[in-house]
């Protein structure tokens, strides 16, 4: 038999194949993502021509956490979505769910919901409702959700499409047609910038659309990897700031405080009672804060849940099966391999011996004998981490109970935080080193919760630095005389200002206001150690950088030989 047909050469051949797929990183392959060129806040083109909004700030920052490479792509809403069918693009960053849409598409878990309004001339209609639709004429963005929930839901209505909200909002100004249904924000947002002062939203018929990626069937993988990213963002609170920043403004346009200050200044005066109502004030202001500070908590961990679930839920369930079925297959197969390799071993090496070197799989076997084991070894260990990641992230998404009643080992939350948020630390740092502590007696909590908190130092460690030559250290220890266990994560970044040490676990409080960040992450890590009885301390010279330690108290009577 000749030697390129012999069965042995073949299992090789393919061996080299499938080390070549594991060991190779992904083709850095551009992906292209579209939207609409005029939907702000969500998505626009700004004043420099380039894309812009909500939904492009989120997209760059899932490609920065996930190590893609995107371009985006702005257009009319028609176009993007003939684009998204023919291939010229591969993804669109905003689009709405509708289970007659599901049926050609696949859409991610939301990352907003986005109301629509019915728009009027001010004094011509109010609270108006669907039944009240009939016979009128209403401008809506062809081919968008609405126009298809219009013609579905109100059928005796007269749809009038235009291109663009701002085409909807201008007809409408101009005194033509009776109302322009259109998304809330947009409609606020486009109405203040285009000065439409004699419009008014006049009702909310239809409930809130979920709003999210949306791809062709058939490219749900890299679906899913827009998810995982989305999922990373949100449990971080990155996706939470740049909701805050580009759509919080128009939700929430805040109290008139100076208004307010004003006025009880001068009912103070007039009364001459301003010592008296100063004290009544701070007494209610302090039991309004105190209450609302409660209810934003509960609603804070059950929105980091719900989220968690909504997102890793949905990824894990479609990914877990898909990728440990392969990874189940190349970790039974692969040691076969290795044995009939080892099996072919003595009969290649006579053959050398008698005939001289010879080819195996395009290169000399005097070379190949000893790299084909290790190539085999890195795909089994290859495999049996894709297996290790799946897992972590399945664990992670599961909800865990509210006690703390869990027997921890701290090393094995510390390993599971890192590889979630590998990508993060491999482009913060070139130099990030870990170190784990010999023999750690276990500690009694919630493991998924400190999870959480070991995720916001490390993501807090890569955004302090400057660059990628200054490096992150992690290590775990014991202290045997206080009967503690610590984590350590130091990085060599630039460093807290003195006076803002002591603010460090203050609700609000941020030094990145300008990068989006709302100052929540280290004030709710604060109350999660300080639940399992232990503390978070930092220490810090600007310029040099941060050590901040974990510290939670041992399990008495557990711990290990720590001579």
């Amino acid at each position: 038999m000749a030697a390129a047909t012999h069965p042995f050469f073949r299992i090789a051949r393919l061996a080299l194949g499938l080390a070549w797929l594991l060991g190779s990183p992904a083709l850095a392959e551009t992906i292209r993502v579209g939207g609409d060129f005029n939907y702000p806040p969500y998505e626009f083109i700004n004043e420099q021509g380039e894309p812009d909004g909500y939904n492009t700030e989120l997209t760059l920052a899932i490609a920065e956490v996930m190590g893609m490479e995107v371009d985006i792509v702005l257009g009319s809403w028609q176009q993007a979505r003939e684009r998204l069918l023919d291939g010229r693009l591969d993804v669109l960053q905003g689009a709405v769910f509708s289970p007659e849409r599901s049926r050609q598409f696949a859409f991610s878990p939301p990352h907003a919901l986005i109301n629509h309004s019915l728009f009027a001339r001010k004094g011509e209609a109010a609270d108006v409702s669907l039944a009240e639709l009939a016979g009128r004429e209403v401008i809506v963005q062809r081919d968008s959700i609405m126009h298809e929930q219009l013609s579905r839901l109100a059928p005796q209505a007269r749809p009038v499409p235009a291109d663009t909200h701002s085409d909807a909002l201008r007809l409408l100004a101009a005194g033509r047609h009776d109302f322009a249904l259109v998304a809330n924000l947009p409609g606020l947002y486009l109405g203040r910038e285009l000065e439409l002062s004699n419009l008014a939203p006049v009702g909310s018929p239809f409930p809130p659309q979920r709003y999210g990626y949306m791809v062709t069937k058939g490219n749900e993988a890299l679906l899913a990897r827009f998810s995982e990213g989305l999922a990373i963002l949100k449990n971080t609170g990155r996706q939470q700031a740049l909701y805050d920043k580009w759509l919080g403004p128009l939700e929430s346009p805040g109290l008139p405080w100076k208004k307010i200050g004003l006025a009880a200044a001068l009912v103070s005066l007039l009364l001459l009672l301003g010592l008296a109502a100063i004290m009544i004030w701070n007494r209610t202001l302090r039991r309004e804060v105190d209450r609302r500070s409660r209810e934003l908590e509960r609603q804070q961990q059950q929105l980091l849940q719900a989220d968690k679930m909504a997102s890793l839920g949905i990824l894990v369930s479609g990914m877990a099966h898909e990728i440990n079925n392969p990874s189940g297959l190349l970790l039974l197969n692969l040691p076969v391999l290795k044995e009939a390799c080892r099996d072919a071993e003595e009969i290649l090496e006579a053959h050398y011996h008698s005939h001289g070197d010879f080819y195996l799989g395009g290169l000399p076997y005097s070379r190949m004998r000893d790299e084909i084991p290790a190539m085999l070894d890195d795909m089994l260990t290859s495999a049996d981490r894709i297996r290790r990641i799946v897992d972590d992230l399945r664990d992670f998404a599961r909800q865990g109970p509210g006690e703390l009643n869990e027997t921890v080992d701290l090393n094995a939350v510390v390993a599971t935080a890192i590889r979630l948020v590998d990508t993060s630390l491999r482009q913060a740092s070139h130099h990030v080193e870990v170190s784990y502590g010999e023999g750690l007696p276990p500690f009694r909590g919630n493991g998924q919760r400190i999870e959480q908190v070991v995720i916001n130092l490390l993501v807090n460690a890569c955004q302090a630095l400057t660059g990628p030559e200054q490096g992150i250290r992690v290590s775990t220890r014991y202290l045997a005389g206080s009967r503690e266990l610590c984590l350590d994560v130091r990085d060599q970044g630039q460093g807290i200002a003195p006076e803002h040490l002591s603010r460090l676990r203050d609700p609000f409080f941020t030094t990145k206001r300008e990068q989006g960040g709302i100052g929540l992450g280290l004030a709710v890590s604060a109350g999660i150690v300080q639940e399992h009885g232990g503390r978070l301390e930092y220490d810090s010279i600007q310029g040099q950088g941060t050590t901040a330690t974990l510290i939670l108290p041992a399990l008495q009577g557990e711990q290990s030989d720590h001579r």
